[in-house]
């Protein structure tokens, strides 16, 4: 499931608290990612997914389940 790799790939690039990622969690509120940590992500999403994700979708990452969407929107 594209979840639980992207939240492997979170605690392993940026070293989240694993517990505290769930699909509702707010990536800068409760995650504490801002936007060099976001792009970090990205960068380490795109390599694991073999996908290629426009500069415009990182702004309306607000939530992990908007990162997940993302994945499979750009992965079909």
């Amino acid at each position: 499931m594209n979840f639980e790799k992207v939240k492997e790939t979170m605690v392993n690039t940026l070293g989240c608290d694993e517990e505290k990622i769930t699909m509702e969690a707010s990536i800068a509120d409760d995650l504490g990612i801002d936007s060099l940590d976001a792009v970090e992500l990205v960068m380490a999403l795109e390599e694991e997914f073999d996908i290629k994700i426009p500069d415009e979708e990182l702004g309306k990452m607000k939530k992990v389940s908007d990162i997940v969407g993302c994945i499979e929107k750009y992965q079909a």
